[in-house]
């Protein structure tokens, strides 16, 4: 028991309830009975120590301190953590951060020979704040270094030592400027060397990581020249994850911290040294599980690619750049596999014009200034179209000629949905802006390709013009059908696709109908988890008597334009005779009688009227009365009957079959409503539902995008006085 214990201790039974401030914790000391305490949370926490340290007769309680006792939790319990304390805890008594630090150099400036269980020690207790400040104010980060620097260490001492470093740091107690060159040079061999063992040359990784991005300038300059992305890229190829983690980091770091010119050139070099491939290879392929931290690092790195693309997003065209009007021009060449050099400057200005319009230019007779205006993105679209035109050049002959053979109307502008297109793709890859912490949406299709962005591009404006065409769109359509795209792109996106043929497979599969079909069901499963809402759900409550308010009057409003019925007697239906039913404007009285197939009688044509107060019940069915009447070729569900009061007889009701079950409704909803009585038919539902989904849905137009809680937020109680609220002037 002295020795070990469980993490947590068993529910201790007691008649009394437990204070909030009382933690019931077990303490241990290495040859002493565990403590069984009540530990008070009010209580100063040397007061609790010192009663500990009484308890085993043990002196100067001020050299100990409380520590939990888990092997991944070696930290110290102070005053400000203390509120970390759970019941069940086993807790140790342990000399004190102070005394700790101070023992740990000692030991660490004596013979080699006894350093190695300090470095251990070390390793795992640095990475409490409290101790690690007691040891940096007694200057030991300074031997750190300086064991590094001796070049002295190997295997696991060097491991703990780094490891005991970057703990030390990630307090932000010491800046990194304090490190010098030699340390730089010591930890970059670590890196580089084929004799450093896996964890040295993570932990080394790190330290380089972060000395280039929180280190002076100089510090960073002199890293470049020792440590390259050319000789890190061969560390991808070990078999620990941990290593490539943070070898793309550092990658990432040195590319993120170079100037614009330095990036373009350390893409070049990591192209030319194929780091994509690696990252495929011994990372993206086979079944090994892609974890958080390395799904974070491949996502950086990615969007740190797709940022090379920000100059040419945000330049616009130059319309004197004989460059860009070679490219204008091969487009115009590619596609319509002719010449403009034939005939007078008028023709050739008529044909180029023509030719400009087929291709969708919006500023047909100067097309480039469609890169100027639409900036971004700018001569980026003219990068993608170009390329497009270039690499996929049937496809692109085939897409143009298709939308120029239709009508105007229909003809989907090829250049102004490739510029379009470009700024969508953009917005989806968030081109240009930093990478975001806790993300991890990288797409391994993305490193499958020497342009990837270019490539995207050719697979999306190809399923644009599928949709396009699926949509049977007009000009005026034009966003609508980009908004498609986008959800088609987005959605497809989600998967991951490991390939571009991966992608464009899940695209055709993601058709213009297929997209209303998921937004369909989405926009229902949104309402259904929005109706079980507390707030929806009080709303309905009380809005519901409003709509069946409404729901009433119209049913009345429909007694009162009145309807035809056919007059029925015992053996069946009279040969064109017709009764009306009308009610009064006041809802005192229906008013009725006879009348032709054709005729809508005015209330006051109608000579008889039965008042509502006179009528007992609405009875439905072919057998109002309790004898049995023939009435044979009667629907009995739409067939009712209003019964005056007085007894239950044949000749003392009134008979009436509906035309349809939308009429049957209306009438016997407007019935029971003069009645007082609830209207339960079908279409009252119905109509109350709807309503109820119209009315909710407007008084919650302002809410869109918003999440809805479940339950509504607490309510504080009201302050002592609102002195607040008016403020001396």
């Amino acid at each position: 028991m002295s020795k070990t214990m469980d993490k947590t201790l068993p529910p201790t039974r007691t008649s009394r309830p437990q204070l909030e401030n009382i933690r019931k914790v077990a303490v241990t000391k290495l040859g002493e009975q565990a403590q069984f305490l009540e530990l008070d949370q009010h209580r100063p926490l040397m007061a609790i120590i010192q009663d500990i340290c009484d308890t085993w007769k043990l002196q100067s309680p001020s050299d100990f301190a409380l520590q939990f006792s888990e092997p991944n939790r070696k930290t110290y319990i102070t005053e400000r953590t203390r509120n970390d304390i759970q019941n069940g805890n086993v807790l140790e008594l342990t000399l004190s951060p102070a005394k700790t630090a101070q023992n740990i150099l000692d030991v660490l400036k004596g013979p080699k020979t006894e350093r190695l269980e300090a470095l251990k020690k070390l390793s795992i207790l640095a990475g409490d704040s409290t101790f690690s400040m007691e040891f940096i104010n007694r200057n030991g980060h300074d031997l750190i270094i300086e064991f590094v620097t001796s070049g002295q260490l190997n295997g696991d001492p060097l491991a703990d030592t780094l490891k005991s470093f970057v703990s030390l740091m990630e307090h932000n107690v010491v800046q990194w400027d304090i490190l010098r060159l030699d340390f730089i040079d010591k930890v970059s061999d670590c890196v580089v060397s084929s004799t450093a063992g896996n964890t040295c040359k993570q932990l080394a990784l790190e330290i380089l990581e972060s000395v280039v991005l929180h280190s002076s300038e100089s510090l960073h300059s002199k890293l470049e020249k020792t440590v390259t992305p050319e000789k890190i890229i061969p560390l991808l190829k070990s078999p620990q994850s941990g290593v490539q983690e943070n070898a793309i980091a550092l990658i990432n770091a040195m590319i993120s911290k170079a100037q614009a010119d330095k990036k373009i050139k350390m893409f070049e070099s990591l192209k030319a040294k194929s780091m994509r491939q690696e990252i495929i290879n011994n990372i993206l392929s086979g079944s090994k599980k892609i974890g958080t931290k390395m799904g974070y690092q491949l996502y950086v790195f990615q969007t740190l690619m797709m940022n090379m693309h920000e100059v040419r997003m945000n330049t616009p065209a130059d319309p004197h750049d004989v460059t860009v009007l070679k490219s204008i021009d091969e487009l115009r060449h590619i596609a319509f596999e002719m010449g403009t050099d034939q005939g007078s400057p008028a023709v050739k200005k008529a044909t180029i014009a023509r030719d400009n319009k087929k291709l969708g230019f919006e500023n047909q007779t100067n097309p480039i200034q469609d890169f100027v205006v639409k900036t971004p993105p700018g001569l980026l679209a003219l990068d993608n179209i170009l390329y497009f035109a270039q690499n996929h050049g049937e496809i692109y002959v085939k897409v143009v000629l298709e939308n120029s053979s239709r009508a105007d109307e229909h003809d989907c502008p090829f250049i102004k949905a490739g510029i379009t297109l470009t700024k969508i793709l953009c917005d989806i890859l968030k081109v240009g802006e930093m990478p975001q912490e806790e993300c991890h949406n990288y797409y391994p299709m993305f490193f499958c390709h020497d342009k990837p962005f270019a490539e995207f591009f050719c697979v999306s404006i190809q399923i644009l013009n599928k949709t396009w065409r699926e949509m049977r769109a007009s000009t005026e359509d034009f966003q609508k059908v980009l908004s498609v795209v986008k959800e088609q792109i987005t959605r497809a996106l989600v998967n991951k696709p490991t390939s571009f043929d991966a992608f464009r497979t899940k695209l055709n599969q993601l058709t213009y109908a297929e997209i209303i079909k998921i937004w369909e069901e989405e926009r229902k499963i949104k309402e259904e988890w929005e109706s079980q809402a507390k707030p929806i759900v009080d709303l309905r409550k009380k809005i519901t008597p409003e709509i069946k308010e409404l729901i009433r009057q119209h049913r009345l409003g429909y007694l009162v334009k009145g309807s035809r019925f056919p007059k029925y007697h015992n053996r069946g239906r009279m040969k064109d005779k017709f009764q009306y039913w009308r009610l009064a404007p006041n809802f005192k009285a229906l008013h009725y009688g006879d009348c032709t197939e054709a005729e809508v009688p005015t209330l006051e044509q109608l000579s008889n009227k039965l008042l509502v107060v006179d009528i007992k019940s609405v009875v439905l069915g072919k057998t109002p009365v309790k004898e049995k009447t023939r009435r044979p070729n009667v629907d009995p569900h739409v067939a009712f009957a209003i019964m005056p009061d007085g007894p239950e007889t044949e000749d003392n009701c009134h008979f009436f079959v509906a035309s349809s079950s939308l009429e049957f409704g209306m009438w016997i909803d407007g019935l029971h409503a003069l009645l007082q009585e609830e209207m339960g038919s079908p279409q009252a539902e119905e109509d109350l539902e709807r309503l109820l989904s119209m009315e909710i849905k407007l008084r919650l137009l302002d809410t869109e995008g918003i999440t809805i809680p479940t339950e509504p937020p607490h309510i504080p109680r009201e302050p002592d006085n609102y002195n607040f609220a008016y403020p001396n002037i």
